[in-house]
């Protein structure tokens, strides 16, 4: 298969995973319908293509990652509803429909993200694996999507906004986090389920880190000069919210050369890796040369 069959194959197998998921819970109506409606929004599925981009490397089925790809979507679902929420982002449009809380209301939005974060994890530990297994997925899972990871990040990126003198070292650390966490444990989540060496987990992750960075430099540029039609949602949000962005810091040229940095460093690590992995190759290419 070539790389669009593959994402769009590793695309409809999350789907009906999370499709399966949701109709298995009982749940007030209310909640499914907001939980679902963004749930099952669309996107590109990036962190469950990466995971199966991994078992697929090592010769691993798909099914093996199953829950994993779940609850992965769910808590990257979950964080784009409180990103828009009026006291986060406070965005109108998400994937060209409104957002959760303009569907429905801002209670009704905060409490289907807390809900998808939570019943994430125990989507997890309905995993078929031995309970080391699930408990290794878990530690690592909670480390990049709380305070350590994702969350921490959300909160640094808020806290930088309208202010002068953000350095570079400080917006990488805020995506490191913010974007790239949940990235980095899909690739990291793929290598435990495929009990790859632990030298690959570790070049899995140092790419996972490069290609965080990419994927938010990719954003940044976007935001600036890409087509609202094909995002789903404002361009020039972030400099309507006076955010610190790579283009800003670096200018546009500046970004772009960043953003070659990052591949070239994450390129580098996957030619360490013991086995080929042109999957991941692929995937990063898609990433830094997406549209949308």
């Amino acid at each position: 298969m070539n790389r669009l069959n593959d994402l769009e194959t590793w695309k409809e197998v999350v789907e009906q995973a999370m499709h399966e998921c949701m109709q298995q819970t009982d749940m007030p109506s209310r909640l499914r319908e907001s939980m679902t409606y963004s749930l099952e929004a669309g996107g590109k599925r990036i962190r469950p293509a990466l995971l199966y981009a991994v078992l697929e490397t090592y010769g691993v089925p798909l099914d093996r990652g199953r829950e994993a790809a779940v609850a992965l979507e769910m808590v990257h679902t979950y964080s784009l509803i409180h990103d828009d929420l009026p006291a986060m982002d406070d965005d109108d449009v998400r994937r060209g429909r409104p957002t959760n809380h303009r569907r429905f209301d801002e209670a009704t939005a905060i409490l289907a993200g807390d809900a998808l974060l939570t019943d994430a994890f125990r989507v997890l530990t309905e995993a078929p694996l031995p309970a080391e297994r699930i408990v290794e997925l878990v530690r690592a899972f909670s480390t990049a999507a709380g305070s350590q990871g994702m969350v921490g990040g959300q909160l640094d990126d808020m806290l930088a906004e309208n202010q002068p003198g953000v350095t570079q070292h400080a917006l990488q650390s805020i995506h490191e986090r913010k974007t790239g966490a949940l990235l980095v444990y899909a690739l990291e989540a793929g290598a435990i389920l495929a009990e790859a060496p632990l030298a690959d987990r570790d070049l899995l992750k140092r790419f996972g880190h490069h290609l965080g960075i990419a994927f938010q430099i990719q954003d940044d540029i976007l935001d600036v000069e890409g087509d609202e039609a094909l995002i789903g949602k404002r361009v020039g949000s972030d400099e309507e919210n006076e955010k610190t962005t790579y283009p800003k810091l670096l200018g546009l040229d500046g970004a772009k050369s960043a953003l070659e940095e990052e591949v070239g460093a994450a390129t580098a690590a996957l030619s360490r890796l013991s086995v080929k992995a042109p999957r991941l190759e692929e995937l990063l290419s898609f990433v830094v040369k997406r549209n949308h």
